[in-house]
């Protein structure tokens, strides 16, 4: 397969790793030990995959070195010991396409229209990739770009409400924040949901409070049932039912979905790899799958013995990054240390060790 003459021009790429959770992020670490510059790509539009969004605020117990720390910040701890590495990020996006070429390389497209022509591609997917709930109501999916967003970082969801009418959609922290973030810039912000409790923290909770008494932020009670645009297709209203079931119309230009993620396998399945029981099967010497140049760590991988736990995921990230190092160069590698390499610690731009 080679891409079609409107295709985008691919980028070349060493390595691309497909999943920014920890185990990810290690595997950029470990690939950059080995000279192996990576790019990273996720759905979500932040790193950290499950740690950062389902449990950012909980504490682990069982990294090495690390008696305990919160989800959000491991993941803050491995951004910092990739720094040296300078990534190429890919957020918000998800891997659509993946095929080997007849020259040996692998061809990557996502979602957001990005081609990248790899060397090697190192699946980190986890249990797939995360992705928004979508918003089930007519019409919705026929919305212009830009007209309706889920889950915006703070400062993509601030300029996109900039002068305008803002709904803000769900009831966890997550639309809380986002309400408070955007009032300053929209011109109205109204935060809906299907009742009048929110799920925060009490701080968040005082400051929505505070705006909703100083009438800065409006709350709705209500759920989508449809939406209404103008002839262009410009989104100008919400169809809503109220909680005593009769319709109600609210004028917006701009819906923010926080809906909550969740994890689906998606196009991994139809790209052409060896699976049992929708994991992605590998040879435990290297963790590469059943095409030369792919690899799978973490939890989308399986094999007799399979522990579902970060640090084997960590494990399993190092022995394929030696395992592709040794690929390109076409011969065994002898095992140098942090400690005492010159050369990785020239890598990691630090001092030589005295």
């Amino acid at each position: 397969m080679h891409p079609s003459p409107s295709s985008p021009t691919p980028q070349a790429a060493d390595a691309v790793v497909i999943g920014a959770g920890p185990v990810g992020l290690f595997q950029v670490f470990q690939l950059g030990l080995q000279g192996i510059a990576a790019h990273l790509v996720d759905a979500l539009p932040h790193v950290g995959g499950q740690c950062a969004e389902l449990y950012p605020d909980k504490p682990i117990y069982d990294i090495p070195g690390i008696p305990v720390c919160t989800g959000q910040g491991l993941v803050e701890l491995l951004q910092r010991q990739i720094a040296p590495f300078a990534p190429t990020l890919h957020l918000g996006q998800q891997v659509h396409t993946l095929a080997a070429q007849a020259e040996g390389r692998i061809l990557l497209t996502t979602t957001a229209g990005t081609a990248l022509l790899a060397r090697s591609v190192f699946i980190a997917a986890g249990v797939g990739a995360f992705v928004p709930r979508a918003i089930k109501a007519e019409g919705v999916e026929a919305l212009a770009p830009g007209q309706l967003l889920y889950h915006p970082d703070a400062a993509t969801a601030t300029r996109a409400a900039a002068g305008k009418r803002v709904v803000v959609h769900g009831g966890d922290e997550a639309a809380v924040q986002a309400a408070l973030d955007c009032v300053d810039a929209a011109a109205q912000v109204l935060l809906l949901h299907r009742r009048d409790a929110f799920q925060a923290a009490p701080a968040l909770l005082a400051q929505l409070q505070a705006l909703r008494e100083a009438g800065r932020i409006q709350v709705v009670i209500g759920q989508i049932t449809g939406v209404e645009t103008a002839p262009d297709g410009t989104l100008q209203a919400l169809a809503l039912l109220d909680p005593q079931g009769e319709p109600q119309r609210q004028p917006l230009d701009l819906l923010l979905a926080y809906l909550g993620i969740s994890p689906r396998l998606g196009p991994i399945a139809d790209w052409g790899l060896a699976m049992d029981r929708k994991q992605l099967t590998v040879d435990t010497a290297t963790f590469a799958t059943s095409v030369p140049g792919i690899y799978a760590v973490g939890d989308i991988n399986t094999y007799p013995g399979k522990r579902k736990l970060i640090l084997c995921g960590f494990h399993e990230a190092t022995l394929a990054a030696f395992a592709e190092a040794e690929r390109q160069a076409g011969h065994k590698l002898p095992l140098e240390y942090t400690t005492s390499s010159e050369r990785l610690q020239a890598r990691l731009g630090v001092a030589p060790a005295r």
